[in-house]
């Protein structure tokens, strides 16, 4: 397949995932896993090991947009691995590790707002935390991604929408990881200081936030020298809040058992049945689907939200929850045959791992 061939159905998409995505990625993250065993601090070295080896997925998931980028695809795959172990990392340090600081978590987050610049000076990121010294990991996470930023003609247009988009995605990570207690007051607060629109829940406005396939998409577009001023307006709004929100919702969904059982905050948790949880999961998939319709590669961007869907919905965890075999077919129903078509291949590969373990 030519490399600046986008996908339009489900097996080209398949065939240049597993053929160039995933081995790009790979390769990378085996980068930064090398990087990470180095950290000195056996803190930060245990929070950064962790989050590649339990979320590599993140970037395997994500790096699907590098295929909007044309022939400048590795570039991409570069930016978003980089990005999405910075996101990773950081929720690693703000939900397992030492401190319930929210100053804390939000100079960590510094580190994703820098990332998105092309000059900012790299700062003391762990300053208010006992962990010190990483040997310089996260600041050259950091360095790569601002490397990308250099590399973009188009810069100037997105910049805003990508700050928008991470300032977001911070705000979020402070208020879901402070003291248990503080948690929902700060993050119902957050939402009515922030909209009023009454299409959405609080809970479903927070995981909207918690997304970062919007920042990939801008910079894949604007890598492959695509991107204009309307063009990032219509990713924008099209990704934030229904594609994003989708994305969040699924995963929250499917990790239910899970987080009751670490006493971790689950936005699905907050419907008030399983019957207006399904509802809105609906809702979600038919506001995505409208909403890509404005954007280029709309087929492409369609079988992404599709291919949520049949991938989370394929995951083994979700034989576990209630209900879930009957909202999954619901929900397989509503996305159509892409979904369908990933959700196969999904439950495929998670047997297959299986019967190899």
């Amino acid at each position: 397949m030519l490399a600046y061939s986008i996908p339009r159905t489900p097996l080209t998409l398949m065939a240049a995932v597993y053929r160039k995505i995933f081995p790009a990625v790979n390769a990378e993250l085996d980068f930064w896993q090398k990087r990470a065993a180095e950290i000195p601090d056996e803190e930060l070295r245990h929070q950064a090991l962790e989050s590649i080896n339990l979320k590599r997925f993140h970037c395997l998931g994500g790096a699907v947009y590098a295929l909007l980028a044309g022939f400048r695809w590795k570039e991409a795959i570069r930016f978003i691995v980089a990005y999405q172990t910075i996101s990773d990392y950081l929720d690693n340090l703000c939900d397992r590790s030492t401190s319930l600081d929210p100053d804390d978590f939000r100079l960590l987050h510094e580190a994703m707002s820098d990332a998105l610049t092309r000059e900012n000076p790299i700062q003391h990121y762990y300053a208010l935390r006992t962990e010190q010294t990483d040997g310089e990991y996260l600041a050259d996470l950091v360095r790569t991604c601002q490397k990308a930023m250099r590399q973009l003609d188009s810069y100037d247009i997105i910049r805003n929408y990508l700050h928008e988009l991470e300032k977001l995605y911070g705000d979020l990570q402070v208020h879901k990881h402070v003291r248990l207690e503080e948690r929902v007051p700060r993050l119902v607060s957050w939402f009515e200081a922030k909209t009023d629109d009454s299409q959405l829940y609080w809970y479903e406005y927070s995981a909207a936030a918690g997304s970062t396939l919007g920042i990939f998409c801008l910079v894949s577009y604007a890598l492959g020298g695509k991107m204009t001023s309307a063009l990032a307006d219509n990713i924008t709004e099209s990704y934030f809040p229904f594609v994003q929100g989708l994305h969040i919702l699924l995963d929250y969904y499917i990790d239910q058992k899970e987080d009751r059982r670490e006493g971790d905050l689950n936005f699905c948790h907050f419907y008030n049945s399983k019957g207006l949880m399904e509802k809105r999961l609906i809702y979600f998939i038919q506001q995505a689907d409208f909403h890509v319709q404005q954007l280029p590669d709309r087929h492409f961007h369609e079988m992404v939200h599709h291919g949520l869907v049949g991938l989370y919905l394929g995951d083994p965890k979700v034989k576990e929850l209630e209900h879930g075999p009957d909202i999954t077919n619901v929900l397989l129903r509503i996305s159509g045959y892409k979904a369908r078509f990933f959700h196969w291949n999904t439950k495929l590969y998670h047997k297959m791992t299986k019967t190899r373990a």
